[in-house]
């Protein structure tokens, strides 16, 4: 399910109303692939409902450069709300997602081992609330960029 960003709060303090452990990640997900899909069920497996913050078209082109994304914003959020991990998807601009979190106020936040505290802008946030931080380790060989250069080499 597709939340706009300007209904994600009162969603979010719907859920925590009922008792519900939000579970919050963000990325680009351009190319899905089987690191993708561990990734965020093993991040559902940290609470009762996963939110995406997704990365727009122009802030995937901001960190990936220009050919980047592959799949537009509104495939790539339909692609992940289809996933049985993912609850809902909201879509951001901004260069991290510490403002999504603001609003969201998840009790753990997601991200990949490639992170750490020190690394991750948005920890602050989550620890200044109360909200725990959580590290999955990735799928070494599984990324959207080794899937473009296979894709280059044929």
């Amino acid at each position: 399910m597709l939340i706009s960003r300007s209904h994600i709060e009162a969603y979010c303090d719907i859920l925590r109303a009922g008792g519900r452990r939000i579970v919050f990640t963000n990325g680009c997900f351009d190319i899905l692939h089987a690191g993708h899909v561990r990734y965020l069920t093993a991040a559902r497996a940290e609470g009762d409902v996963l939110i995406v913050g997704l990365n727009s078209d122009e802030s995937v082109r901001r960190l990936k450069g220009p050919s980047r994304p592959v799949n537009p914003e509104t495939d790539r959020a339909e692609v992940l709300g289809g996933l049985r991990a993912v609850d809902a998807v909201t879509i951001f601009d901004e260069p991290t997602a510490a403002e999504l979190i603001a609003l969201v106020k998840p009790d753990v936040y997601v991200k990949g081992g490639d992170y750490t505290l020190d690394t991750l802008p948005e920890a602050a946030i989550v620890q200044r609330y109360g909200g725990r931080v959580a590290f999955i380790d990735l799928v070494a060989g599984r990324s959207t960029t080794n899937i473009i250069d296979r894709i280059r080499e044929c």
